[in-house]
């Protein structure tokens, strides 16, 4: 960041009295500027036990498979912003289920959470941001071709546990991604 927001000031980059961590501060009109972590929302849409993915249309890992996810907006929840990216990304209409996993990822600042999600008819497309959108057993999943680890991992997860009879809400972190 090099300018105030408010007054177009050129900001410093301080620990400001009573904080403990640097923040841009403009020595103007004394604003300071918080930077916080962007909240993604996303689900795991089924249908008879099929799993609905969607290849990337855009970077990064343009090409790649991932369940519908994004960054929340102001002004939704957490449930609102699954519904939202899941139409956006697949044109599909989901009925959120409980949250499934939580996972933090400092080295980017992002907080993912996934939700449990049940697809309500089959009149599904590719949005704007993918190239294809298609429902997949779990022996055709493609894992190599999964985007991110953070949704590699929990999707493993979830459909081990389903198997199991026994699905249950996870908490983790992920510092540096490997897929």
């Amino acid at each position: 960041m090099k300018f105030c927001s408010h007054c177009s000031a050129t900001v410093i980059l301080c620990v400001p009295e009573g904080d403990t961590l640097p923040r841009f501060v403009c020595p103007t009109c004394h604003t300071i500027h918080y930077q916080n972590p962007k909240i993604i929302v996303g689900c795991i849409p089924e249908w008879e036990g099929k799993i609905l993915l969607c290849r990337r249309a855009i970077a990064p890992k343009e090409g790649k498979w991932t369940v519908p996810a994004g960054f929340m907006e102001n002004n939704e929840t957490l449930a609102q912003a699954a519904v939202r990216e899941t139409l956006e990304e697949a044109n599909a209409h989901v009925e959120i289920g409980d949250l499934y996993a939580v996972y933090s990822l400092p080295h980017i600042s992002q907080v993912y959470h996934l939700f449990q999600a049940r697809l309500l008819d089959l009149n599904f497309f590719p949005g704007i941001e993918s190239l294809e959108v298609k429902l997949f057993e779990e022996h055709e999943i493609p894992w190599n071709e999964i985007a991110f680890r953070v949704i590699h991992d929990p999707l493993k997860r979830y459909l081990e546990e389903r198997q199991q009879g026994k699905i249950s809400f996870h908490m983790g972190v992920i510092d540096r991604p490997t897929l």
